[in-house]
Parts: C-alpha cells; sequence; structure tokens
C-alpha cells in the first residue's frame, strides 16, 4: 500500500521507510501545501504528517485534508500527526487526526501504528 509522507526531515523518511520496508511504498513531499495535490496523484491509504514542515505545518495539512474529505474532493483515509511534544496531541486531536505518535518515533511503534489504522474502516468527516 502506499504511504505518504509529508516531512523535510530525512531523517524522519528514513525512519518511516526503515519501519514500513517491504510492506508499504513510500511517497514524499517536503511541504504541508503539497500534501492534497500528491494525495489526488499518488492515491496513498495513509497520509504521515510531520508537525513541522515548512510554512504549512502538518495541522494545516491534516485540517486541509479533511477539509477536502468533507467537500467530496477527496476520499476519507487515515492521517496520522506526527508531534514534537506529548502537549501537542490536543492539537492533533483538534484537527481529527486519526492517530498521533510522539517523536522520537521507535520502528515498531511506528508499524503497529500504520497498521492499525490501515485496518480501521474510514471515519465519516
Amino acid at each position: 500500500m502506499n504511504i505518504l509522507l509529508a516531512t523535510d526531515s530525512d531523517a524522519l523518511l528514513d525512519e518511516v521507510e526503515a519501519a514500513v520496508a517491504g510492506t508499504h511504498l513510500v511517497s514524499r513531499v517536503r511541504n504541508g501545501v503539497d500534501v492534497v495535490p500528491a494525495i489526488n496523484q499518488v492515491n496513498p491509504a495513509l497520509v504521515l504528517l510531520d508537525l513541522q514542515i515548512g510554512n504549512m505545518g502538518g495541522i494545516a495539512a491534516c485540517l486541509a485534508v479533511r477539509q477536502r474529505e468533507e467537500m467530496g474532493d477527496l476520499d476519507p483515509r487515515p492521517v496520522l500527526l506526527l508531534l514534537d511534544r506529548a502537549v501537542d496531541t490536543y492539537l492533533a486531536q483538534e484537527a481529527r487526526a486519526d492517530g498521533y505518535l510522539v517523536k522520537p518515533l521507535d520502528a515498531f511503534t511506528i508499524m503497529q501504528t500504520v497498521d492499525s489504522l490501515l485496518t480501521q474502516e474510514p471515519s465519516s468527516t
């Protein structure tokens, strides 16, 4: 399955790719503004958004995805936010993310969370 990762961190890309290697293909964008166009191109089963990316962070990108889903422009899909601090979980919930992980990340947690989100029924937004 395709996963879209929005991050400007090469280290984070490496972590995610290592965690899902052999199971999922990871496509990457470096800016939040590129998330919706990339979803249209790649049609990922899951979107992973780094909290701190460029001029449009993960929260704003998540909200943009949810808005486009509500408008009928995108099919619903799970969104996972990758947070910098535990206190940011409130922001992830407000952005209607399906899940979140707080950095630092480990491969097992990434793989387990990705697999869990991919086996859930899509939520209606």
